[in-house]
């Protein structure tokens, strides 16, 4: 059930993303044409901007594919971090853009050309319409990081390109072709802001840190308050996937029968599930003291219960 789920769900957001990118390369090309009869700086960045969006809708599509490719024995969690990956380089992609629409705006800012304002108007007006309905159909499709990177190109392009309607309508009133390069400073410090979040979340999802949102003090905690375990150590905690998380602990219990220690562990596993998303577990159960060496933990006797056989569960789901 839960695979056919993921199917479906990936093949309603490879739909979006291809309709976005015939959608969102017809304005590119619009944008370069208007541009360079407007003499737009403003606009010429947008298309810049919007190519950069072509390129993340582009990759985020690949990667929606690849993350649906099954798991192999080379690839054992398949490809899940393929739109972790496309992700990084989608943001990385943004910080690029953005300091080459600084060098363009510093250059015009030097020598102001004149520019047709209303022409920046009535493209400005369509890319809003076109970005806004591109962004609502990216959010309503899913919410990990791939596609809120594809999200995040396609909202900065619609507050973008609105603050190029104000400036249209600046310049029409005031006469000053400078307002032009300064909205381009304006999209390039928007493009720049927007792309942190997503390059901070990505590279810790790649060094295996800690999921955004769960606290590693709180999931220790609530496992310690399980009937019967008397201790947690050697807990970790990752993600796969940017929503799709790990986790691996040893758990220490009072001496009891086998059957009885897999309701522990059936109960840990959904206290884990329904409490913080964590569907992958491997617990390792044990009645004797553990040792650290070489970050590998080895069991040793117990002095005060004696050495025990110790057993390892791994549940993914």
């Amino acid at each position: 059930m839960h695979a056919h789920g993921a199917d479906r769900h990936s093949h309603g957001t490879g739909r979006v993303l291809r309709i976005s990118l015939a959608v969102t390369m017809l304005y590119v090309v619009l944008l370069v044409v208007a541009g360079i009869r407007a003499h737009s700086l403003a606009l010429l960045s947008e298309a810049g901007h919007n190519l950069s969006d072509f390129l993340a809708l582009l990759l985020s599509l690949v990667a929606v594919f690849l993350e649906g490719r099954p798991p192999s024995a080379t690839k054992t969690y398949g490809y899940r971090r393929a739109g972790v990956l496309a992700a990084l380089v989608n943001a990385l992609s943004l910080v690029l853009v953005s300091f080459l629409i600084f060098y363009e705006a510093f250059q015009r800012l030097q020598h102001p050309a004149h520019v047709r304002a209303g022409v920046m108007i009535w493209v400005a007006a369509a890319g809003v319409v076109m970005n806004g309905a591109i962004a609502l159909l990216l959010w309503r499709s899913g919410r990990d990081v791939n596609v809120r990177s594809a999200l995040l190109h396609e909202v900065g392009d619609t507050l973008s390109t609105a603050a190029v309607i104000v400036g249209g309508f600046a310049i029409l009133w005031t006469g000053q072709y400078w307002i032009d390069a300064a909205l381009s400073c304006g999209i390039g410090a928007l493009i720049l802001w927007s792309s942190f979040g997503i390059v901070r979340e990505t590279l810790n999802i790649l060094l295996e840190g800690t999921p955004r949102g769960i606290s590693l003090e709180a999931v220790e905690s609530a496992m310690r308050k399980i009937a019967g375990v008397s201790d947690v150590h050697d807990l970790h905690l990752w993600s796969i996937g940017s929503e799709n998380h790990a986790l691996s602990a040893h758990v220490k219990i009072v001496d009891m029968a086998t059957s009885e220690s897999d309701t522990i562990l059936r109960e840990i596993n959904e206290k884990l599930g329904r409490g913080f998303g964590i569907h992958h577990t491997t617990i390792q159960l044990e009645h004797v003291v553990c040792e650290t060496a070489d970050n590998c933990a080895i069991a040793v006797r117990d002095e005060e219960h004696g050495e025990h056989d110790h057993s390892e569960h791994d549940h993914p789901h």
